[in-house]
């Protein structure tokens, strides 16, 4: 009898098993009926990308299938100046030559080995970036949010082991309007609604401060279990907000005075998108740690690295951190290419040069329409009046063949490549002018 009981039960299970797999087989069916075999149109690409994938982006309505240079090109062959760089993951421009050439020579010989093992390249790119920046040791991960979380994890070790602080007491301080990704540790600190909300609970030891606000960070590190504090030399993604002169060197007399490690989020700010190689170089700061992405690799394959001396890096032990594909022989030769790209072409100097010439040129809108005009280098960005809407003048701005992104409702960032060339911008600049002048 109980022999029958566990045949039946089988059955059962087989049955259910078989059903589910016929449900799903009739439902990928139907779904590749519903589509067409070939997208053909914006339409379609948009439809497709609408129906399979999650809706946690709101992209402007552009397909883009090639990138050159300066340039993006869509389904329809339409050429746009592109004035976002990726959020400036591509500095060097789209498909740079030599690092697309790095990127396919290391393809065909390693990719992945994980840290398990040694590989032939990562020491190399190691020794490369801590020479240029002028720190001891580098911690090899691949996005810049985890270049973040592994900055707060590298602070709190720091904190048990060096500062003494007591055990789960570490605090790290971050200023308000701060964005660093989308983990649950990156919308633990956040102030931003749309980026914390209903993702609770949320990261304990985190709390903001006013940013551009010197007098608010004295008083939060006369707590001792302060460990950290990490601020973007420049806030991106708050619209390029650009604090105070001497704000920096603020930082750092406070930090030092209060045993408080100083962290740059460089992501977005560093390799030479605001003229100088880190932007904190303007003020001639030396942070604890400084948070590198994007252009480390030039929009070709995710790169990022903490960098740290010593004192800091070494609290970490084997075992504590780490990632597969964290230094990685392919991302490790293109990070190489594309930092030698930036030094070699002058690009800081060229980003310089450049977005005076654009903050110049944008200041003379009229004020009814753009009040505000504000970056460094060529991380900039224009508020557009409350009379009008930044969506749209994205949308025309388009139309007329350049692509920007809209943040915070009336901010549009204008971050074009760093190769730009002074008639490339002007051209572009034109462009900016006469779409904002028809509205």
């Amino acid at each position: 009898m109980l022999s029958l009981s566990r045949t039946c039960l089988r059955a059962a299970a087989l049955n259910r098993v078989g059903t589910r797999a016929a449900s799903a087989a009739s439902a990928a069916s139907a779904a590749s009926r519903e589509l067409p075999a070939q997208c053909h149109t914006t339409e379609d690409y948009i439809s497709r990308e609408d129906q399979y994938g999650a809706h946690n982006y709101h992209p402007l309505p552009v397909v883009l299938k090639k990138g050159e240079g300066v340039f993006v090109y869509d389904v329809d062959n339409k050429r746009y100046y592109d004035f976002l760089s990726a959020y400036s993951a591509v500095n060097q421009g789209h498909c740079h030559p030599r690092i697309i050439e790095a990127l396919v020579d290391q393809a065909r010989t390693l990719t992945l080995t994980s840290r398990a093992f040694y590989n032939d390249v990562l020491g190399e790119y190691e020794e490369k970036v801590t020479r240029l920046l002028g720190y001891d040791k580098l911690l090899p991960i691949n996005t810049g949010v985890e270049g973040g979380e592994t900055a707060c994890k590298l602070a709190r070790k720091w904190a048990y082991k060096v500062k003494k602080v007591e055990k789960d007491k570490a605090k790290i301080i971050f200023a308000n309007n701060n964005f660093w990704g989308r983990t649950l540790a990156a919308v633990s600190s956040s102030t931003d609604p749309t980026a914390y909300g209903e993702f609770g609970p949320y990261m304990p030891g985190f709390s903001t401060i006013p940013y551009n606000d010197l007098g608010a960070l004295e008083e939060a590190c006369k707590d001792p279990n302060v460990c950290a504090f990490m601020v973007e030399p420049i806030q991106g993604e708050a619209g390029v907000v650009v604090p105070d002169e001497g704000y920096l060197k603020g930082v750092r007399r406070i930090c030092t005075e209060n045993n408080v490690l100083f962290i740059a989020d460089e992501v977005q700010t560093g390799l030479c998108r605001t003229g100088r190689m880190l932007c904190v170089d303007h003020e001639d700061v030396k942070p604890d740690l400084v948070v590198l992405g994007k252009a480390l690799a030039g929009g070709v394959f995710p790169v990022s690295a903490v960098l740290a001396n010593d004192e800091v890096m070494l609290c970490i032990k084997p075992g504590e951190h780490g990632s597969t594909y964290g230094g990685n022989p392919l991302g490790c030769k293109v990070a190489m290419a594309s930092l030698d790209v930036l030094v070699e072409e002058q690009l800081a100097e060229n980003a310089e040069k450049m977005g005076q010439i654009l903050r110049s040129e944008l200041g003379q809108l009229p004020k009814e329409v753009v009040p505000v005009v504000r970056g460094k280098g060529l991380l900039n960005a224009i508020q557009i009046s409350k009379a009008h809407d930044a969506w749209d003048v994205c949308l025309r701005l388009k139309e007329n063949g350049l692509l920007a992104k809209p943040t915070h409702g009336d901010i549009i960032r204008f971050a074009p490549p760093l190769i730009i060339t002074e008639d490339q911008l002007f051209e572009c600049i034109d462009i900016i002018k006469t779409t904002i002048l028809q509205m």
